[in-house]
């Protein structure tokens, strides 16, 4: 059964539990209360019980996609069968009979409004969507932009640690919402949670310049990582490679390798 997760929305948390998507995926159903229909945010992976479940949990309206990643968009295809609501993100390649997001749009759907927010960085495509009427605060579903806990991956081919500083930054200037992410809990405050995130980047990034002027500037990702993140769980050891690499391309491309 769906969890109540604000004034505004309800979360059915996926059966994919793992070291990348902590508990599973959050996906959720936002409307009205009595509106008689919802939207869905993040349909999750291609699995049949979880999408029935989805699906009988109101009319859909419409599905989103935070961004292209299979954990939240894979199951969009067979939920848009299984309730004929179109599928919206800003990708082209995963929009089912409907437009791509744009940047700053009001969505009305399922008696509530949605507004748009393009933070690229986890993804090229990545979104959030604001809940403005949400509670006395209102609300911000933020897909793996920020998560409940732990921090985000910013992964090749499309990742940008520049961008996501950036969406971060854009992020902040929404105020104190309440953190809907796609998975962990949910957080009380968008402003803080983006201060601390931020300040975990430039940490990080200080962390990087240190290793490489102790390993040279030539230094591979491998062996930047084996530094920096001396500690990191071998399950989770390619993500923080991942994160090394757009850590040392936002350095070369700042000039400030060192």
């Amino acid at each position: 059964m769906p969890e109540r997760t604000s004034a505004l929305t309800r979360v059915l948390l996926a059966s994919n539990a793992g070291p990348m998507t902590l508990d599973g995926t959050n996906s959720y159903l936002v409307g009205e209360p009595g509106a008689g229909s919802v939207v869905v945010v993040d349909p999750g992976p291609d699995d049949p019980g979880h999408l029935e479940a989805l699906a009988t949990a109101g009319a859909v309206d419409l599905i989103l996609i935070t961004h292209r990643h299979h954990d939240h968009s894979g199951g969009s295809v067979e939920l848009a069968r299984l309730t004929g609501a179109p599928v919206r993100g800003f990708d082209p390649a995963f929009c089912i009979d409907s437009e791509p997001l744009t940047d700053g749009e009001l969505i009305r759907a399922a008696g509530v409004s949605i507004r748009v927010v393009a933070t690229p960085g986890h993804t090229a495509d990545s979104a959030c969507f604001v809940l403005v009427g949400d509670g006395e605060r209102g609300a911000v579903l933020t897909g793996d932009t920020i998560l409940g806990r732990g921090t985000t991956v910013i992964a090749a081919p499309d990742g940008s640690l520049a961008d996501y500083l950036d969406s971060l930054a854009t992020l902040r200037g929404l105020g104190a919402l309440t953190v809907l992410p796609a998975h962990g809990p949910t957080l009380p405050d968008l402003e803080q949670i983006c201060d601390a995130y931020l300040a975990h980047r430039y940490r990080r990034l200080d962390e990087v310049r240190a290793a490489l002027r102790r390993l040279g500037p030539d230094a591979t990702a491998a062996a930047v990582t084996d530094v920096v993140y001396s500690d990191i769980d071998p399950a989770v050891r390619f993500a923080a490679e991942h994160s090394v690499e757009a850590q040392l391309a936002y350095l070369n491309a700042d000039g400030g390798g060192v």
